[in-house]
């Protein structure tokens, strides 16, 4: 993953926005969770919290390239009725890792590259189709590495291709169109602004996002992995709580999730609960916000987004909204959730985890309970997942 240096200015000006309702209803009934342990009362609480949230304006996403109508957009999906989806790909004996390495990588080849934040977003992401005729599969949660071309010179004065960048696959098992052959990017490009010369400086750009966010369909792009496990969607109780925390392009595993929970035909029948928590700058930086409206619209009783934008709302204390704080408004109920089985997923920036931690810590030193304990439990019994950087 890339360090990313954030540049540009806020928006004075309001675009037209279409309405779009963060915190959903959610009138699950408590005998829907018959083995996910989730209390009543923790459900009266959560419907309490719903009916005080605001709503949240989305914004309609603009390509810079060229407007793109809703059904336009490469990845966008209806969320309706369930897609059916190629065979074969649900029986693995264990998880695929390092199926193609740095020095052995697979040649794929891009499909489409699509940018999916507003004109007034803190920086420019894309999403990026690959094509990689199902000869490197993966489970949702896990990484791909790309190895952008070209050369660089190490400390000792040689020349090295460069190393693999890890991204999160955006996309489930079956890819964007259902067959199994394609796979998914979320990426940000990575620029460095330089404050002497008050503008970008494009000798320190990140290499491998620019290439992937530069890249035209044909284009071909060598890959290595999948790698990790630490993300993995937990499928062992399809009636749990999965609680959802990213920033930025932290939200990729998540897409994979929730196109897996809510929108492919597959052995995974999911009756449980997802909740997003998703923090960036400004509503033009949000990401796949009118697919989530479309998972809200057909699952408002099993799918919740609360989103935390640091430049347009403020937390308790007049600051900026971060995750975290959004987050600490929903402390107790999030609490009583991971105690009853709820499992967490936390994707991003590592300059959150703090602040979650504390949020957490202060919850459990409420209750007369030693949140570090807590912790090492819920990760034993696969509870609490984190990959950040």
């Amino acid at each position: 993953k890339e360090t990313i240096r954030k540049s540009g200015s806020d928006s004075k000006n309001k675009k037209e926005k279409a309405t779009m309702q963060f915190a959903t209803k959610n009138q699950m009934k408590p005998k829907a969770f018959v083995s996910g342990g989730v209390r009543a009362q923790t459900l009266r609480q959560a419907r309490r919290a719903q009916r005080k949230a605001p709503q949240l304006q989305a914004r309609q996403i603009c390509c810079a390239a060229e407007a793109k109508t809703a059904e336009a957009k490469t990845y966008m999906a209806t969320y309706s009725e369930k897609k059916a989806v190629a065979t074969g790909l649900e029986e693995y004996e264990k998880v695929p890792m390092n199926t193609f390495t740095p020095k052995k990588p697979l040649e794929a080849e891009i499909v489409s590259v699509e940018r999916i934040v507003g004109p007034e977003a803190t920086g420019e992401t894309c999403h990026i189709v690959i094509k990689t005729d199902g000869n490197i599969p993966f489970i949702e949660g896990q990484s791909y590495g790309i190895i952008p071309p070209g050369t660089k010179v190490n400390n000792a004065g040689k020349e090295k291709p460069h190393a693999p960048r890890l991204y999160s696959i955006a996309s489930s098992r079956y890819g964007d169109s259902y067959d199994g052959k394609t796979t998914s990017l979320c990426v940000r490009r990575a620029t460095y602004w330089c404050p002497e010369k008050n503008a970008e400086d494009p000798a320190k750009k990140g290499v491998c996002s620019n290439f992937l966010c530069d890249a035209k369909p044909g284009d071909k792009v060598m890959m290595s992995g999948p790698v990790g496990a630490s993300m993995i969607l937990n499928e062992e109780d399809p009636n749990a709580v999965h609680i959802m925390v990213a920033t930025g392009t932290g939200i990729a595993p998540y897409r994979s999730y929730w196109r897996r929970m809510f929108l492919e035909d597959t052995p995974f029948k999911f009756t449980g609960l997802a909740w997003l928590f998703m923090g960036v700058a400004n509503s033009d930086a949000t990401l796949y916000d009118d697919e989530l409206n479309e998972i809200l619209e057909n699952y408002p009783d099993q799918f919740r987004v609360d989103y935390a934008l640091s430049r347009e709302q403020k937390n308790k204390d007049g600051g900026k909204m971060y995750i975290q704080d959004k987050m600490e408004e929903y402390a107790d109920q999030l609490f009583d959730l991971l105690e009853n089985g709820a499992i967490m997923y936390v994707c991003g920036l590592k300059g959150m985890m703090p602040g979650i931690n504390g949020m957490l810590e202060k919850v459990a030193t409420s209750k007369g309970k030693d949140w570090s304990e807590m912790q090492k439990d819920l990760k034993k019994k696969g509870q609490w997942h984190v990959e950040v950087y």
